[in-house]
C-alpha cells in the first residue's frame, strides 16, 4: 500500500515518465496546415457585409461601447482569422435572430443570410487553412461513471461507484469535463476502492461478512406492481449485488415507519417474498400487531411484542457472482372498508400507509465458510493457473500483463509489467498463496494513475505549440470513453496496435458498432441526464399541498420516459429534430394518468404514439423538462426560457449581476398577479430587463404547464392561462405547439446547439470560437444524412478536434524529465 501512495504521489508531483516508458510512443503525422488548402482562393471583402455590419451592428458594437463585450467596428473581412472570436459570437447571434434585437431595425431574410454564409465561409476558409484543434489537460482523471464502467469491462465486476467515491464536480455542464488533480482525501478513497473491488473480484481472500443496505425512498408508493418485479406482486424492489465467495448470505428487510416508529399498513394479513434470481428463498406471512382495547372505542398496539419486521430475515446459500435481489409483496384483494383505509401517502405527508411498505434490504455475508466461486470475474482474471509453484511467476505474468494492457489503455512496457510482479510477489510474499499475489497487483493496476488518468502526452518529435494528430491508442481512449464511458475493449486495440483505427472507413465502422453496443447507454445515462438536467430530479420537492398526487414513483417515471425516448433516437438512428417534433412517448400507467394519456396499464413503460394535437411531443412536453425548470410551489418562465435558450439556441444568457431582487410573492398589497404580469413588474427594473426580455417571453409560452408537468387551462389563481410567447428574433406565437414550429424553423440552429453539448462532452472540455468551423461543418454534413443521430456522432469523432491536438509550450518536457 506505501508504494501505491508513493507512486501516486510522485505523479501528482508532476514525473510524467509513466506514459513515455510504456506503450506506443505517439507518432507525429503531417499536420492539416501542411496540407493543401480549398482550391478556391478567399473572395476580397464584399462592400456589401461591410455596409450591413455597419448599418445594424456597429451602432452598439462600436469600439467605444462594446455592448456585451462585442466591439465590431473596423473589423477586417478580408482577414477574418484575426478576429475569429468576435466574428464567431456575432455569427452566432445573427443565426439565431437576436442580433440586431427585436424593435431595432434588422435587415430583411436575404441580408440576414448572405451576410451569415459571407461569414461562416470565410472564418472555415481561414480554420482549413490554419486548424485549431485546442488542448484539452494532459491529466484527465475519471469520473465515477467512467471508473465504475472501466471495472466492469476490465473484471466484470459491477460496483456502485457512489458509496465508494465522492460527487465529480461539472464544468460547461458535465461531470467529465476538466477533472484534474488528486486530492489526498480522494487518493484515500481511490486505494480504499481498489482494495475492495479487487477482493471482490479475485474472491479468495474475503475477510469477515460484509454488508450491503438498500433504502428505498420514503415517498416511494408501493401499492401496485412495480416495473422489474414478478406480476402478481406488489410494491418492493430489484437491485443487483456482486457476491463475492460461495457462501451463506443473510437477507435482512425492514417495514416502513412513520414519523413516530410504528410500522404503516399492516391492517390485515400479508405475504412478502424474497427470491434471488427469480428463484424464491422464502415467503413470510405477516401479520398485523395484536392491539388491546384502551376505551372509547379505540385500540392501541401490544407495545411489548417483537415488531413484525424482526422476523423477516433469512439465511440461504448464494454463488459468487453478481445476481439479482427481489423483494415484494404478493398482491391479495384488500379487505378493508373504506371507513378502515388510512389516508393515501401524499394527503399526509408519508406518515402513514394502506399497505405495508419495503423500507430497506440488506444482505450481509458471506457468513461462515466460504470458497471462490467460478464467477465471470475470475475468468476474467485468471487466464492461466499455475501447473506448480514454478510456474506461477509465469502465469502471474501473463495475468497482469493483460489486464494492465486493457487498464492502460495501450501496449504495457517491460517496465508496467515488472512494477505489477513487485506488487505481486509482496502479496504472495505474505503467505496467502497465488491468488493473495494476483488480488495485490490487481489493486496496484486499479490504484495505478495510467488507470485512473487519461494521460496523453505530446511525442518528443513534435514542436512545441503545433498541430499534431493524436496516436491510435489515444483515438481508441477518446472513443470509448466518448461512446461507452469505458475503456476500449480488445477489438479497438487491436486496430490501435496495428495502426489501423485512424482510417476514416475503419473508424467510422467502428463507430457504428460501438453505438449499437449496449454500453452505448452511457449516452443516456450520463450524457443526456446531464444535458437535459434530469439529474436535477432528485431535488425536485414540490409543495405536497399544491401537488398532493406527487411522489418518488412519479419523479422516476419523469426521468425514465426521457431516457427511453432519448434512447429511442439513438437506437434507431433517428433525426435529431424528433427532441423537438416526435409524436410519441413513452409511458406507464401512472405517467399516463399524470398526462390524460388513456388505455394504459401497468407498471412497465410502452411507446405511445400521440394525437396530432397533443402537447406532449418531445422534450418540451415532458413532464421531467417541466419539473426541473420549475419552483416547488410554482412554475418558472425565467428557468424554462433560460433552458431553451442553453439546450436549444444555444445562446445562454448572461450569469445575473450581484443583487437582483427577487420576483415578489403573489398577492402583496392584496392584489393578486398573473405570472405574466409579476414578470412584467420584475422587467421593470432596468437591471433585470435585457435578460429577461429574452427569456420571459420564451418560458410563457409553457405556462399551460404547471410545475409538475400537468396541463392546465387555468392557473392556480382561477385566472385563463396566457401561453403567448416570442423568441429573440422577434417573432411571437401562441403556447408550447408555436414555440416548438417556431423552433423547428430553423432546424439548423438546434442540430448546432446539440452538436455543440455533444461535442463538448466528447472532447472534456469547454468549446472555444476555434471550434465553430469543424461543429459547422458537423452540422452541414448531418443535413445530408436527414441530421441521423449517427451523422452527428462520426461527424464529431472524424472531427480535427477529437482527431488532433496542439501541442504545449514545453513538448520535450517529457523525456527532460527521466
Amino acid at each position: 500500500m506505501n508504494r501505491l501512495i508513493a507512486t501516486l504521489a510522485v505523479f501528482l508531483a508532476g514525473a510524467v515518465y509513466l506514459a513515455a516508458d510504456g506503450g506506443q510512443q505517439a507518432r507525429p503525422v503531417p499536420t492539416a496546415a501542411t496540407q493543401s488548402s480549398p482550391s478556391t482562393s478567399p473572395p476580397t471583402e464584399s462592400a456589401a457585409e461591410r455596409a450591413l455590419m455597419n448599418r445594424y451592428c456597429v451602432s452598439c458594437h462600436s469600439n467605444r461601447l462594446k455592448t456585451g463585450g462585442l466591439a465590431l467596428e473596423g473589423i477586417d473581412l478580408d482577414n477574418v482569422g484575426d478576429n475569429a472570436a468576435n466574428l464567431e459570437k456575432a455569427v452566432r447571434k445573427l443565426r439565431a435572430r437576436a442580433m440586431p434585437p427585436a424593435g431595432r431595425p434588422r435587415p430583411n431574410e436575404t441580408d440576414y443570410t448572405g451576410l451569415i454564409s459571407y461569414l461562416e465561409n470565410s472564418l472555415d476558409r481561414a480554420a482549413a487553412a490554419k486548424p485549431n484543434p485546442g488542448r484539452s489537460d494532459t491529466f484527465h482523471r475519471l469520473n465515477r461513471t467512467e471508473y465504475q464502467n472501466a471495472v466492469r469491462d476490465l473484471l466484470a465486476v459491477e460496483i456502485d461507484a457512489t458509496a465508494l467515491l465522492p460527487t465529480d464536480d461539472a464544468s460547461h455542464g458535465f461531470d467529465n469535463v476538466n477533472l484534474g488533480g488528486l486530492s489526498p482525501t480522494l487518493l484515500d478513497r481511490y486505494l480504499s476502492a481498489a482494495r475492495s473491488i479487487s477482493r471482490l473480484a479475485v474472491g479468495g481472500s474475503v475477510r469477515g461478512a460484509g454488508e450491503h443496505t438498500v433504502i428505498l425512498p420514503a415517498d416511494l408508493t408501493q401499492d401496485e406492481q412495480m416495473d422489474g418485479l414478478p406480476f402478481g406482486t406488489r410494491g418492493g424492489t430489484v437491485f443487483r449485488y456482486t457476491f463475492p465467495v460461495d457462501g451463506e448470505y443473510a437477507f435482512q428487510v425492514k417495514l416502513a415507519r412513520n414519523r413516530d416508529e410504528n410500522l404503516m399498513g399492516l391492517n390485515q394479513p400479508q405475504q412478502m417474498e424474497i427470491a434471488v434470481d427469480g428463484r424464491r428463498v422464502e415467503l413470510f406471512p405477516i401479520k398485523p400487531p395484536k392491539v388491546a382495547a384502551v376505551g372509547g372505542g379505540q385500540d392501541q398496539p401490544i407495545t411489548d411484542e417483537p415488531p413484525a419486521d424482526a422476523a423477516l430475515k433469512v439465511q440461504t446459500p448464494v454463488t459468487a457472482g453478481a445476481h439479482e435481489i427481489l423483494v415484494s409483496f404478493i398482491k391479495e384483494p384488500s379487505v378493508l372498508s373504506e371507513a378502515q383505509r388510512q389516508p393515501s401517502l401524499a394527503d399526509i405527508g408519508a406518515t402513514t400507509r394502506e399497505y405495508a411498505a419495503i423500507f430497506s434490504v440488506s444482505v450481509v455475508g458471506p457468513i461462515g465458510a466460504a470458497t471462490a466461486g467460478q464467477t465471470a470475474s475470475r475468468q476474467k482474471i485468471f487466464v492461466c493457473q499455475p501447473a506448480k509453484p514454478s510456474s506461477e511467476a509465469a502465469c502471474a505474468k501473463t495475468i497482469l500483463s493483460s489486464l494492465a494492457r486493457r487498464a492502460f489503455r495501450r501496449t504495457v512496457s517491460p517496465r508496467d509489467v515488472q512494477d505489477l510482479l513487485t506488487f505481486y510477489k509482496e502479496g504472495r510474499s505474505d503467505g496467502q498463496g497465488f491468488e493473495a499475489g494476483i488480488e495485490n497487483g490487481v489493486r496496484a493496476i486499479l490504484s495505478s494513475p495510467q488507470f485512473l488518468f487519461r494521460v496523453e502526452h505530446d511525442p518528443v518529435s513534435v514542436a512545441p505549440n503545433s498541430v499534431y494528430r493524436i496516436d491510435d491508442f489515444e483515438l481508441a481512449s477518446r472513443l470509448s470513453f466518448f461512446i461507452w464511458s469505458s475503456i476500449p475493449d480488445e477489438e479497438l486495440l487491436g486496430l490501435a496496435a496495428r495502426g489501423k483505427l485512424k482510417d476514416p472507413s475503419v473508424l467510422e465502422q467502428q463507430v457504428r458498432r460501438m453505438l449499437a453496443d449496449p454500453r452505448s447507454e452511457s449516452l443516456v445515462t450520463s450524457f443526456a441526464d446531464q444535458w437535459l438536467y434530469l439529474r436535477n430530479l432528485d431535488a425536485f420537492s414540490p409543495d405536497p399541498r399544491l401537488f398532493p398526487d406527487f411522489d418518488d414513483n412519479l419523479r422516476d417515471s419523469f426521468k425514465r420516459e426521457t431516457e427511453l425516448f432519448f434512447a429511442s433516437i439513438k437506437n434507431e438512428d433517428r433525426n435529431v429534430l424528433d427532441f423537438l417534433s416526435a409524436k410519441y412517448t413513452f409511458v406507464n400507467e401512472r405517467l399516463a394518468k399524470h398526462y390524460g394519456i388513456p388505455n394504459v396499464y401497468g407498471s412497465h413503460f410502452r411507446k405511445v404514439e400521440l394525437p396530432a394535437d397533443s402537447p406532449r411531443g418531445g422534450l418540451l412536453g415532458q413532464a421531467s423538462i417541466l419539473a426541473v425548470t420549475s419552483y416547488a410551489n410554482r412554475t418558472s418562465p425565467v428557468q424554462r426560457g433560460k433552458w431553451v435558450l442553453t439546450n436549444i439556441l444555444g445562446m445562454p444568457p448572461s450569469p445575473p449581476p450581484p443583487n437582483v431582487p427577487q420576483l415578489k410573492d403573489n398577492g402583496i398589497g392584496g392584489k393578486v398577479l398573473s405570472m405574466r404580469d409579476r414578470m412584467a413588474q420584475h422587467r421593470a427594473n432596468p437591471v433585470c430587463a435585457s435578460c429577461h426580455q429574452v427569456m420571459d417571453p420564451i418560458g410563457l409560452s409553457t405556462e399551460n404547464f404547471d410545475a409538475v408537468g400537468h396541463w392546465r387551462d387555468k392557473t392556480e389563481d382561477g385566472a385563463v392561462v396566457d401561453a403567448s410567447g416570442g423568441l429573440p428574433d422577434g417573432r411571437t406565437f401562441q403556447g408550447v405547439a408555436g414555440l416548438k414550429t417556431a423552433l423547428l424553423s430553423r432546424p439548423d440552429v438546434f442540430v448546432s446547439t446539440f452538436t455543440e453539448r455533444l461535442m463538448t462532452y466528447a472532447l472534456g472540455r469547454g468549446l472555444e470560437s476555434y471550434d465553430a468551423p469543424a461543429v459547422r461543418q458537423i452540422t452541414r454534413e448531418a443535413g445530408a444524412s436527414d441530421y441521423r443521430f449517427s451523422s452527428i456522432v462520426l461527424g464529431i469523432v472524424k472531427s480535427v478536434p477529437f482527431t488532433m491536438r496542439t501541442s504545449g509550450s514545453h513538448a520535450v518536457e517529457e523525456s527532460a524529465s527521466r
